[in-house]
């Protein structure tokens, strides 16, 4: 099954923004559904089933090892990072993001442990709005709209593990909630 950890965003923030990303019509963009916002702090890809269990494990044990903490929605861009060849349009995070970049590591670090194939990529946290239909785009307009954006702070308590579900409707299932404790 294709796994992933992610944070949630909160239901009225995700209508804030969905509020302001519709007013972005005519951009060749194809818009993520608003219920599949997320902050990824871990990409597992294709996991084995009986890989599942020592997964969820060692992320109770790496969501144990993490505080709680809080971020807001800020800003917007791009990548790549040039908005006018761009193929994705997101929106970052401001706050506490040290802890979410250390919470990002080890989910990363779970998986590995788990003989999962991770990739290297630094944590850049964000929360995908949009893919270009096809080529790059010009994303300009939607950056500079986006940019002053930012939601209220929420407190992250909890980190989830989904499962992802591909074709022609992308589904995201959690599987299990688990604590920030520290």
């Amino acid at each position: 099954m294709r796994l992933f950890a992610a944070v949630e965003i909160p239901a009225a923030e995700r209508e804030r923004l969905a509020a302001l990303v519709g007013g972005l019509k005519g951009l060749p963009l194809r818009p993520t559904p608003e219920e599949q916002w997320h902050i990824t702090v871990g990409f597992y890809g294709e996991v084995p089933e009986g890989v599942v269990a020592d997964l969820t494990e060692r992320l109770r044990r790496a969501a144990a090892r993490t505080a709680p903490f809080r971020i807001r929605l800020s800003r917007a861009g791009t990548f790549p990072k040039n908005p006018t060849k761009a193929r994705v349009l997101w929106v970052g995070l401001d706050g506490d993001t040290a802890e979410l970049s250390r919470l990002a590591e080890r989910c990363v670090a779970a998986g590995r442990r788990c003989g999962i194939d991770m990739q290297d990529r630094q944590f850049s946290p964000h929360v995908t709005i949009g893919r270009s239909r096809n080529a790059a785009a010009d994303l300009n307009r939607a950056v500079a709209s986006l940019w002053d954006y930012d939601s209220q702070p929420w407190q992250v308590t909890t980190v989830r593990l989904i499962r992802s579900t591909l074709g022609a409707t992308v589904r995201h299932d959690t599987l299990t909630d688990l604590a920030l404790e520290r």
